[in-house]
Formats: structure tokens, sequence, C-alpha cells
């Protein structure tokens, strides 16, 4: 499942690092630059997925396991991909998307549990489909966390795990970049909102251009 006419840029990062934030900045910037732009997240982004969504982001930590968390985050993928990022590619359209496949490789793959061969596997399976570019926002632990807290919504439950699984996402993304060094861009998020997004079009423009 691929299509080479529009761009697929995704964001990822840990919880509080300002992904919503930034890629709501980008749409705006990439519009005024009179690109046909698809803001999108994840889980969500198809009436289906955000029904996902509900089940996977709220109530107790302990409610899936990471073996169910995998399985219904794919699901919700699928959907995703069918009815909003393919369509939206195939348009010539840029999509930006709050998440995607490297944000199951770290949250089910490596911080809850050993599991990242059999997220590769079923991503092959059942997703196909990388991003042509992946902004990494950076940012420390600590303060990602108090951030994400700070937000009180009900879509909680992975904050909920406390700082130590956000420690182990940080590093685990830093590592990811490396793998994928060619698709990643790294930024750091320890700044002015500004700042980052200013850094962010920049990447972005010279990818694009």
């Amino acid at each position: 499942m691929t299509t080479n006419t529009g761009v697929f840029i995704t964001f990822e990062g840990i919880d509080g690092s300002g992904k919503s934030t930034q890629t709501r900045l980008l749409a705006e910037r990439l519009k005024k630059r009179g690109r046909d732009v698809i803001l999108t997240r994840e889980p969500g982004g198809s009436t289906g997925a955000e029904e996902i969504r509900r089940l996977v982001l709220e109530g107790d930590p302990d409610r899936w396991s990471a073996e169910t968390e995998l399985l219904l985050f794919t699901a919700a993928r699928r959907d995703h991909l069918e009815r909003t990022i393919i369509p939206a590619l195939e348009a010539g359209k840029v999509v930006i998307c709050d998440r995607f496949a490297d944000s199951t490789r770290m949250y089910q793959g490596l911080s809850r549990g050993d599991l990242r061969a059999k997220v590769d596997q079923l991503h092959d399976l059942m997703i196909g489909r990388e991003p042509d570019l992946t902004v990494l926002i950076d940012m420390d632990p600590t303060v990602g966390l108090a951030r994400a807290k700070g937000r009180q919504t009900a879509e909680e439950r992975f904050e909920d795990f406390g700082q130590e699984l956000q420690v182990k996402m940080r590093q685990g993304f830093l590592d990811l970049a490396k793998q994928y060094k060619d698709r990643f861009r790294l930024i750091d998020g320890n700044r002015e909102i500004a700042e980052v997004a200013s850094d962010i079009e920049q990447a972005v423009m010279d990818y694009l251009s």
C-alpha cells in the first residue's frame, strides 16, 4: 500500500513534547505557502480509529496488555490508512500526522514489553507504509510528563505509567532516529514554541525542495 504522489510527514516524541502544537503550526505555515494539507493524528484520524482511540487512551493503565494494545493500535492504523491517509496522498496532498508506527515500535515494542519483532511483523503484514519524513521532537522526560499531566484530560492512560516509561521512550526514539536516519529529523523541543516551529519548518521545506 504505497503512493508516490503526496508527501507523508509524521511527528514523534514522548508525551508532552509539543507534537500536537507543532503539527498544527506546520500545517498552517504550509497552507500559507500554497500547499494542500491534511492534519491528522493517531490513534484516530478516521471514524473507526477514533472509536479505538477511546479504548486505548482512557481508563486504568493495566486495562490492556501490550499484546492487546498492539492489535488495537494496528486495527486503528489500518482504518486510518485506508480512509484518510492513502486517499489524501493519492490526491497529491501533504499529510501531517501526530504519531504513526514509530510510536507503536516504542510503546508496545520497547517500553511495554519486548515485542519489537512482533510490531514490525504486524506492520509489514497490515500496514506496509512508512512516512516520507519523520520529525522527532526531543524533550526532557521530566518536563514532558509535567506538561502532559498538566493538560488534565481523560486521555492520560500512558502518562499514568510514570516518568520511568518516559525516560525509556525518549532513549528509544533517539535510537530509532539513528536506525531510520534517512527519514528522521531531530528537533530540540526544550525551547520556546516559536523557535521549535521555525526549525521544523526549515527542515520540512528543505525536504520538500
